[in-house]
């Protein structure tokens, strides 16, 4: 199946980028970014950033919007069967130096991953020198990291 990635969520104060791979088949039924339920990152971001949790679509861009957070995907298109990143073939990277240019604030990367840091590895190549940082996969298929342990290291935001 052929996938295309979202827009990016970013106002042109954002200092921090959060960069996925490619939304998975149910973020791409609901147009949203992590949008299945059973994905973590909504979760980590009301709690890292101490605010309660809404479901509401809105209410989570305008949470990271706030926080001077920008989020989106290494991957602009793929072919991929289902919603694994290890099944991604034939992929086509966003435009980041484009990005980049039009958010000077940015200083710090954040990966929602290893396959997410591995494609921007392959394919981009900046101009600037920004803070690149991996974190564990949200993902429900990441089982091997308990939630507290993700949480936990998820909390690097709050020191950036």
């Amino acid at each position: 199946m052929k996938s295309f990635s979202f827009p990016p969520i970013a106002s042109d104060k954002a200092r921090i980028l959060i960069l996925g791979t490619m939304p998975g088949t149910k973020s791409l039924e609901l147009n949203q970014y992590y949008g299945h339920n059973q994905n973590n990152f909504w979760k980590f971001m009301f709690a890292i950033l101490k605010e309660d949790f809404s479901s509401d679509y809105e209410a989570r861009k305008a949470l990271v919007l706030k926080n001077q957070i920008a989020i989106w995907d290494v991957l602009q298109f793929c072919e991929r069967v289902g919603s694994l990143d290890s099944a991604i073939k034939n992929e086509i990277a966003n435009d980041f130096e484009h990005f980049l240019d039009l958010h000077p604030n940015i200083e710090t990367i954040l990966f929602n991953g290893q396959k997410a840091a591995a494609f921007f590895n392959k394919y981009v190549h900046l101009k600037k020198e920004y803070q690149l940082i991996t974190l564990p996969s949200t993902s429900p298929a990441n089982a091997g990291i308990t939630y507290q342990s993700k949480l936990d290291q998820w909390s690097i935001i709050n020191t950036l």
